[in-house]
């Protein structure tokens, strides 16, 4: 397939830097311009761009997101699925699903240690000799579901110092954490992770190129090295020289996220008495402290994710609605894993058991809640929540059945 050309091109930003966490404060993001009025960012499942890129662009960069890799490719030799489409796709490309991934390693009373391989356990092989399972020893266990990426080019727009207001006006005792992550692109730079849900990546590019390599097992500039199976060499099942990607599928995936619109709400049924009363529940009882439904994006020119991207016109000033402050929290339904796997160092151990706020923009296309789909219904995806969201769940436990459905209509709307 003919890839689109545009720059500055993935392999003119190749290095592999190690990654930084922290949770002080990262250097202001450089705004060149004051910022003026915000206006709404376009949202619709329709499959058309929201102007970062032309339309035409935009499906060409679609099209290379829904394409079906194969070993000539250099698919795997260990891979969970075959199309970044496979896992984000309902009910248009860039959305959830319900496709999971496993994730696996041993917690020793002090530190998670994980699995053989990285904590990642690829579903699939193009040779059965080096299929992945989880191996003995490995009792920390978790699904986790596809998450919706339509709409993040607006996220990856938010600057720091807003998600990092957004923490301060926060209580204590509800405070999230906000971790600094180095990119990919911009070697010895930090940013506010705000991708993937343990806040692992800052920018799209990362987040693309990870996912190449964990998910499809296809290798780039960023990601040159194939995975092990169980900390088992696939070198003798690999045929395809590496980088397997020259960097135009990865850049062409960050591209399409950041023209795909956002998750639109129901309009009729967030119009309905029971929603808006629901919507009003919703904050009262505290759930809009990390859920919070109103984000606006930085100013057009700002320079972010390491001096590599400026924000350019169609995502700057723009109001999102993404019911997420895109930090992590301990809310009583953390997994245990620390996430080592296509990462160029684990994540800190204080991650075992705390979770980026899941966005809700789009939740009424999920079927399964909760990070690992252990809820099926509204109400008790919201009664799973506890730690910093205790008090919030039992103003929620002390509603009338009337009240609750209102807030659960709500969700239903968004």
């Amino acid at each position: 397939m003919k890839r689109p050309t545009r720059l500055p091109p993935l392999l003119a930003l190749l290095a592999l830097p190690a990654l930084a966490i922290a949770t002080s404060a990262p250097a202001a993001e450089d705004t060149v311009t004051a910022a003026a009025a915000a206006t709404e960012a376009p949202a619709a499942f329709d499959n058309k761009t929201n102007g970062f890129l032309p339309q035409g662009t935009f499906d060409a960069d679609r099209a290379i997101f829904e394409e079906e890799e194969g070993i000539a490719d250099g698919l795997g030799p260990i891979f969970n699925h075959t199309s970044c489409r496979n896992c984000h796709l309902n009910p248009v490309s860039g959305g959830p699903s319900q496709v999971f991934e496993l994730r696996a390693g041993h917690f020793d009373g002090t530190n998670f240690i994980p699995h053989p391989g990285g904590d990642l356990i690829q579903e699939n092989a193009i040779n059965a000799a080096i299929q992945e399972r989880v191996l003995e020893g490995n009792e920390v266990r978790t699904f986790r579901t596809s998450t919706n990426i339509l709409g993040d080019g607006f996220v990856e727009a938010v600057t720091n110092e807003t998600l990092l207001a957004i923490r301060s006006a926060q209580p204590s005792s509800v405070r999230g954490t906000a971790l600094q992550v180095d990119m990919f692109e911009a070697p010895g730079k930090t940013r506010v992770g705000r991708f993937g849900w343990k806040d692992q990546h800052a920018s799209l590019l990362s987040f693309s190129a990870t996912a190449y390599l964990a998910e499809m097992g296809i290798t780039s500039p960023f990601q040159p090295h194939e995975l092990t199976s169980a900390g088992r060499s696939v070198a003798a099942f690999d045929s395809v020289p590496d980088p397997e990607d020259d960097g135009e599928d990865v850049d062409a995936f960050a591209a399409f996220m950041r023209a795909t619109k956002a998750p639109p709400p129901d309009a009729t049924l967030a119009a309905t008495a029971d929603a808006i009363n629901g919507r009003k529940r919703f904050s009262d009882i505290g759930c809009a402290v990390c859920h919070v439904a109103s984000i606006v994006t930085s100013p057009v020119g700002n320079v972010i994710n390491g001096g590599t991207f400026t924000v350019p016109a169609p995502l700057a000033n723009k109001t999102i609605h993404p019911y997420s402050d895109f930090l992590l929290h301990n809310v009583g339904t953390g997994d245990g894993i620390v996430q080592t796997t296509a990462l160029p160092d684990t994540l800190p151990q204080f991650t075992r058991n705390i979770m980026r706020t899941a966005p809700l923009w789009g939740v009424r296309t999920h079927t399964r809640l909760i990070h690992d789909g252990r809820a099926f219904t509204f109400n008790e995806a919201i009664l799973d929540h506890a730690g910093q969201a205790t008090d919030a769940v039992n103003r929620y436990r002390a509603l009338s059945a009337a009240q609750k459905r209102e807030i659960v209509r709500f969700l239903e709307s968004l």
